[in-house]
Order: structure tokens, then C-alpha cells, then sequence
């Protein structure tokens, strides 16, 4: 049983990670229809821009963490400006294409600030607690916390802002919310803007306790994708719920089984619960709500 609540712990870790990265992706996916492979690449920025404002400019791992959201955020903007915005009227693959270049484009900026050695970033609070055989650092309760804590946040803030309202009006019609006199413009820099905070989050929180590294957001943002479509593409509740089941699954897997399967076990698990259920966890009606 200590085991078993031990693993329940690394998967709760894993999981809220997994479901911040998944959510920022699930809220452009479900207002623009974009399938945003860039979004990796704004987790990794956010990695780098903490550990630089830490390391460079000594500052406290909060307000890092704060400077990196506000970084990926307007990163994010500007690439729905530059990059996603011209491209509205095109088919569907050029949005594809030109996300993945924004992600070579990130990854190779990336080595040629820091290189391409593999950075740790110290973690700020390094204790242990032990309750019931349980042994719990305090980063990874913080990562729980903060990560379904944010989660919360956005939650309230979809269902209870008139801003939020817009964003769930955009997702379920947008031609109709356009109609209705919402700004489809400010809408979209909204959403990249928080997708970029949730990314830039998750990275600070995962960094402490992971390595920093260029290419860190590829086999995130792949694990990202598979909670999309595991949970409903463009569901929040199907991001949250997906993310915690593929964190759950690994962290048993790797433990039960090898962790040498613990990266294939999201895939396989995509493919199981898709032949049973082909629409996702939640169906296309639960999208951004």
C-alpha cells in the first residue's frame, strides 16, 4: 500500500504537468482549430526564461516564475500575430507546417543562447515529508498543488468572467460570436496569451526536479497532443481528466512494468481507449467548458 500511495503521488506529479501543457493546447485547438506543435516549444522557453532569471539575475523562484509566464505570453501573442493570424484563411496544413518551423525556429534559438548541454535548475525547496510510508518531496506537493490550483483558477475563470464567457462563445460558434459583436481578434491573443502562461507554469514547476535542455518540449507536447485527443479535442475537462490518467498510467507502469516502457504507455493507452470510445473521453459538445 505505501508503494501503491507512492506512485499515486508521482502520477498526481506527472499528471498535473501533463494536463497544464494539454490545457493551453486544448484552449487554441478548441477557439482557432489550430493544432499548435509550437506549444513544446513555448514550454521550453518558459524553462530557460526561469532558469535564466534565477541564475543570471538572482531572482526568487516565484517571481521567475512570474517573469517567464509574462515572457511566453507575449511570445505566444506575437506568434498568433505573426505567424497563425495570416494564415486564417489558408487550408488547414499550413497552420500545421508553419507551427512546427516556429518550433525549429524556437529549438534552434534556444541552443544558440544556452547550447545544447542539458541544464538543472536548483530546486528551491528541497525538503521531505514522510506521512503513512509515504515519502513526499515538497516540490512535487508544489507541483500538485499549483498545478490543479491553477487549473481551479481557469476553471473559474471560464465559467464565471464575462471574458471567459467570450472565449467559451468563440469555441462552441465563431461565426455567431462575431455576429454578436465579440472581438475574434482579441479573443485569439487572449487565448495564445494563456496558453503561454499555462506552458511557462508547468515548465517552471516540472524544471526543478527534470532537466533544462532545447529540445525538452518534443516528447511533452507529443504527450500533450495524445491527452487532447484522449480526453475530446478542445475539452478542458477532458485535458484535466486525460492528463492525470496518462500521469497515473506512467508513473504505475514504470514502476509495475519498466520504466524503460514508461514513454510508450501514453500511446498505448491512446490507442486502447480509441478503439473503444473513437471521439475521446468527452465529445465534441464538453469543448472549452
Amino acid at each position: 500500500m505505501d508503494m501503491f500511495l507512492q506512485q499515486v503521488l508521482n502520477g498526481l506529479t506527472l499528471g498535473g504537468i501533463y494536463s497544464l501543457v494539454a490545457l493551453g493546447l486544448t484552449l487554441v485547438y478548441g477557439i482557432l482549430a489550430i493544432p499548435n506543435f509550437a506549444h513544446g516549444a513555448f514550454y521550453m522557453v518558459g524553462a530557460f526564461a526561469s532558469l535564466y532569471l534565477m541564475t543570471s539575475l538572482g531572482l526568487n523562484y516565484w517571481i521567475a516564475m512570474l517573469g517567464a509566464a509574462i515572457v511566453v505570453a507575449v511570445l505566444a501573442m506575437l506568434a498568433e500575430r505573426l505567424v497563425f493570424h495570416p494564415l486564417r484563411n489558408a487550408s488547414e496544413l499550413h497552420p500545421m507546417i508553419a507551427a512546427i518551423g516556429l518550433l525549429l525556429f524556437l529549438e534552434a534559438g534556444a541552443q544558440a543562447l544556452w547550447g545544447a548541454d542539458f541544464h538543472r535548475m536548483a530546486t528551491p525547496y528541497a525538503g521531505i515529508i514522510e506521512f503513512a510510508g509515504v515519502t513526499a518531496p515538497i516540490q512535487r506537493l508544489l507541483i500538485i498543488g499549483a498545478a490543479f490550483g491553477l487549473m481551479l483558477a481557469l476553471h473559474l475563470f471560464l465559467k464565471r468572467t464575462v471574458t471567459g464567457a467570450t472565449i467559451i462563445a468563440m469555441a462552441q460558434n465563431r461565426d455567431g460570436a462575431s455576429l454578436m459583436g465579440i472581438d475574434a481578434t482579441r479573443v485569439a491573443l487572449l487565448t495564445f496569451g494563456i496558453s503561454g502562461v499555462l506552458a511557462a507554469v508547468a515548465a517552471t514547476l516540472f524544471a526543478p526536479i527534470n532537466l533544462v535542455f532545447p529540445s525538452m518540449g518534443q516528447l511533452v507536447i507529443l504527450k500533450a497532443f495524445v491527452i487532447t485527443i484522449l480526453g475530446g479535442m478542445g475539452s478542458v475537462p477532458g485535458a484535466i481528466l486525460g492528463g492525470v490518467i496518462i500521469g497515473l498510467a506512467e508513473s504505475f507502469g514504470a514502476f509495475y512494468l519498466s520504466p524503460d516502457y514508461k514513454d510508450i504507455i501514453a500511446f498505448a493507452l491512446l490507442v486502447l481507449i480509441l478503439s473503444i470510445r473513437p471521439q475521446g473521453i468527452f465529445n465534441r459538445e464538453a469543448r472549452v467548458s
